[in-house]
């Protein structure tokens, strides 16, 4: 079979696009031709997302021309834009939770019999699409009833129902296992044999290479290069999104653990199922990492010890004395810090401003004598969370919900180290974040290490818990399945142990 004639279906030339403070686009370019899976990569904040939503009509840029199938375009809305052809499966997923299947694909353009919605049709459609694309969903399903890679499957069959020339897809599957992955990438050469152009954020670098064949970098919202996939390496994207070499993807381990600070015995919770039966103990200095396959219950654990979630039995001893966390309150105000995984919903407090999320965990501490909150020390403990943490940011009034992934998460662990704990938990604390800002959140743990602090850290990524951990908890549907010590340990033997009681 012959390689089909690619064409150019569109070319982005020196967009440029300023928020007050921050320039997030400065004349940066994209092109994408037909029957091509065009990769657009860069670190968090680098414009990746700002480009998408100026040729997606969700901003207005302000210089720059956009041309689409030969024409210049600039979309006002995202339904001029998806009228026209560009589709975009979005990072958070917008469909509307209390209706069908049929309905959410349709939604805005339902098939009429007459002045009525034509049903039938619509069911006829959109089993049409699925049985293409393979999915295995009802169409008369309820959405809240689906799994978060089901809806994921309908966002991308919706972009297939528009026809559309250029499908936009910011980190399909970042909540997908792998067995999903595959069937994702199948859908995406169905696309590519359509004569789509496809572009893929994401910061998965072998997924990248495994279904891409340019890939763009953006670098503080310039453009770096275009670059044909077979023609570079992991480790030349990677100086290039950086612009630097990364030689180590970890900061060099040197804290020394010293005697045991947390003591866990026979941890179980209320309500099952849930975790079983987990001990361990933490030292000063000491960074131990969870590891387990989804579904292992390892959240479970650091939410019964931050009181969030109720405990059957078992006890927790911080420096040999017990400790009852009823609360999340409680367990602030005996030294632990959690921060959570889905960082929007439970995170943040997305459109409130950084002083804000910095300080809202450690009130009581402004308070002055006559009940009132020192506006100066609360400056300066905001500015010592963007100094230490290093967010990028044009001010303390910035709302976060505004600021990039990685650093929201800065902010989030600025936050809890205010609070000055002796434990920090941290569940997928690198979660959606770029490799760069992913190594100075590794330095931040090693430095918290170095002060004495207990660390715990879940992570779904072996490399992750490879490079910064001393000691790794297998865990395996609810239980311990094993610790093992970092040095001494491989990928299939943490395997090995997760499917233990599976």
């Amino acid at each position: 079979m012959s390689a089909p004639v690619q064409e150019v279906l569109l070319t982005m030339t020196n967009v440029s696009k300023s928020f007050p403070g921050v320039k997030a686009l400065d004349k940066a370019n994209l092109t994408v031709k037909s029957h091509s899976v065009h990769a657009l990569m860069g670190e968090n904040g680098a414009g990746k997302s700002t480009l998408l939503k100026c040729l997606f009509g969700i901003y207005a840029k302000d210089e720059g021309d956009i041309l689409f199938l030969g024409k210049p375009v600039n979309f006002k809305t995202s339904k001029e834009a998806l009228e026209n052809g560009i589709s975009m499966v979005h990072q958070e997923l917008n469909l509307v939770r209390q209706r069908s299947v049929m309905d959410n694909l349709w939604l805005g353009r339902y098939p009429l019999k007459g002045i009525f919605v034509d049903h039938g049709k619509m069911y006829r459609d959109t089993k049409a699409i699925f049985d293409e694309l393979e999915i295995n969903v009802d169409p008369k399903e309820k959405v809240a009833n689906l799994s978060v890679s089901q809806m994921q499957m309908i966002e991308i069959a919706k972009a297939f129902s528009y026809n559309a020339k250029i499908v936009i897809m910011d980190e399909p599957t970042s909540s997908l296992s792998e067995k999903e992955v595959d069937h994702l990438f199948k859908i995406i050469e169905k696309l590519k044999e359509r004569g789509c152009g496809i572009i893929y954020i994401s910061h998965k670098m072998d997924e990248i290479f495994k279904i891409c064949d340019e890939i763009t970098i953006l670098r503080d919202g310039q453009w770096i290069n275009t670059v044909a996939t077979k023609d570079t390496s992991m480790d030349g994207v990677v100086s290039m999104m950086v612009g630097r070499e990364l030689t180590q993807r970890f900061p060099e381990r040197t804290n020394v653990p010293k005697e045991t600070i947390l003591t866990v015995e026979n941890l179980t919770a209320l309500n099952q199922p849930s975790i079983q039966d987990v001990s361990f103990d933490l030292r000063k200095g000491e960074v131990l990492g969870i590891a387990g396959l989804v579904g292992a219950k390892r959240t479970d654990i650091v939410e019964t010890i931050f009181g969030v979630r109720e405990k059957k039995s078992g006890t927790i001893k911080l420096n040999g004395k017990t400790v009852e966390n009823h609360t999340a309150l409680e367990a602030i105000n005996n030294g632990f810090a959690l921060v959570t995984e889905e960082r929007r919903s439970t995170g943040i407090y997305a459109n409130l401003s950084i002083e804000f999320n910095s300080l809202v965990s450690n009130m009581k501490s402004y308070l002055n004598r006559f009940g009132l909150l020192s506006s100066k020390k609360m400056r300066s403990d905001t500015q010592w969370v963007i100094d230490a943490m290093n967010v990028k940011t044009p001010s303390h009034g910035t709302s976060i919900g505004s600021l990039s992934g990685g650093n929201q998460q800065k902010v989030i662990i600025g936050r809890w180290l205010l609070t000055q704990p002796e434990i920090l938990m941290l569940d997928e604390p690198t979660r959606g974040i770029d490799i760069g800002a992913k190594f100075e959140i590794y330095q931040l743990i090693m430095e918290l290490a170095k002060k004495d602090k207990g660390i715990i850290i879940i992570s779904s990524e072996m490399p992750e818990l490879l490079g910064t951990t001393d000691r790794i908890l297998v865990m395996s549907n609810g239980r311990v399945a094993g610790i093992v010590e970092t040095a001494k340990t491989s990928q299939e033997e943490i395997l090995q142990l997760a499917a233990k009681y599976l």
